[in-house]
């Protein structure tokens, strides 16, 4: 059983010292290889038997859209976005006393380019996580042995690969730049693709970093003011919602002929992702990019009243799952011990996504018509 220190390098989760050292050194490649050692199986058993995956491939099937069906003419002014987002969300000097911080004599142009910045950070992590999914799906057709998942996650390969494509054309075409992977983010989705354990890779994208993304997409949605991307979002939500679920119901019927060890190793592996994604939203990026000192900027964002109740909705679909998945109590309660820590454990009575997916798709198809 491995310790805290060994799983994510540090024995306090909350050292920001530990978190911003982890930095990318590698900003200006093009490209960035992980060795992935995961055999490939072949099935000879073509009889589909899982009618919960039977249900959903057919659903992706008839949910396919293209990205030519967003309004792409729509004007983006991103300046105009950035302070209609603040004035509606609240100015982090109405939450916290900058006295005595970099921000203590910031005025609107200084908060207007973090709004601007804050915008192209998270739209590109967005952006990179996607693509992560897509290599990740398309190893999940490779190496998951039953003929209903392969083609289930044949569907969700082109879903990633159209969400890469709408992200990147929102970025290019209507923001202001495209910054590079977080190095956490980047740092999970690696350990992610190398495990040779098809379940493991499942863990790691269906259900924390694609539960995650569902979170933060809806969040997005309900927060920002701007058309064309809430839109866009509404009709990513809706192939999430499926992403998600395809991981619980594959992994409910693996997990119970697992042994007590093995289901560890699932917990550690999901507790560990749930910090790397915690620690990428520090923003550090932003801050270096600003001239701001980082480590005295996250002191800041840290003492945000609001943050605490941002980050816990993140996971309001990670914890739930877990739960559904039998991680959550399994080995004494392990995982729910994590989570308690890490102040999410109040969502685990939240319906999953096994169950939530079909009215997820459909309220998000539903209201992408709507506004088209």
């Amino acid at each position: 059983m491995a310790s805290t220190e060994e799983m994510i390098g540090r024995q306090d989760l909350d050292d920001v010292e530990a978190i911003l050292a982890i930095t990318n050194q590698d900003v200006d490649a093009v490209a960035h290889a992980v060795r992935a050692e995961a055999d490939a199986i072949f099935t000879w058993d073509y009889e589909q038997s899982r009618k919960p995956l039977q249900k959903l491939y057919e659903k992706a099937k008839t949910s396919q859209w293209n990205s030519k069906d967003l309004p792409w003419d729509t004007e983006v002014d991103q300046e105009q976005v950035a302070l209609a987002n603040q004035v509606q969300n609240g100015w982090a000097e109405n939450r916290i006393d900058l006295a005595g911080t970099p921000f203590e004599h910031w005025g609107d142009p200084e908060w207007l380019r973090f709004g601007i910045e804050s915008q192209n950070w998270t739209l590109s992590q967005f952006m990179h996580g996607e693509q992560g999914a897509l290599i990740c799906t398309a190893q999940i057709v490779e190496t998951v042995p039953w003929i209903d998942a392969k083609y289930y996650a044949s569907t969700q390969v082109m879903d990633e690969a159209r969400h890469v494509e709408v992200f990147s054309r929102y970025l290019n075409e209507k923001l202001s730049g495209i910054y590079p992977i977080n190095a956490h983010l980047r740092m999970l989705l690696d350990d992610i693709i190398a495990d040779s354990r098809w379940d493991m890779t499942y863990l790691g994208m269906q259900i924390m970093v694609e539960g995650l993304a569902l979170a933060a997409f809806g969040f997005m949605h309900q927060m920002t003011t701007e058309p064309l991307l809430k839109q866009l979002l509404r009709y990513v939500m809706s192939d999430e919602a499926r992403h998600v679920a395809f991981g619980v119901l594959s992994l409910k019927e693996y997990y119970e002929q697992l042994s007590a060890s093995e289901i560890r190793e699932r917990q550690e592996f999901a507790f560990e992702a749930a910090v790397r994604m915690r620690d990428r939203f520090l923003q550090q990026e932003v801050w270096e990019r600003l001239g701001v000192d980082v480590k005295e900027a996250v002191k800041v964002v840290l003492q945000d009243p609001d943050r605490p109740v941002f980050q816990a909705l993140l996971f309001s679909k990670i914890v739930p799952n877990c739960k559904k998945l039998g991680l959550l109590d399994a080995a004494d309660g392990w995982l729910r011990t994590r989570f308690t820590e890490l102040g999410v454990i109040q969502f685990e009575d939240w319906v999953d996504t096994g169950e939530e997916y079909t009215t997820l798709d459909e309220v998000a198809r539903d209201r992408a018509t709507t506004a088209a």
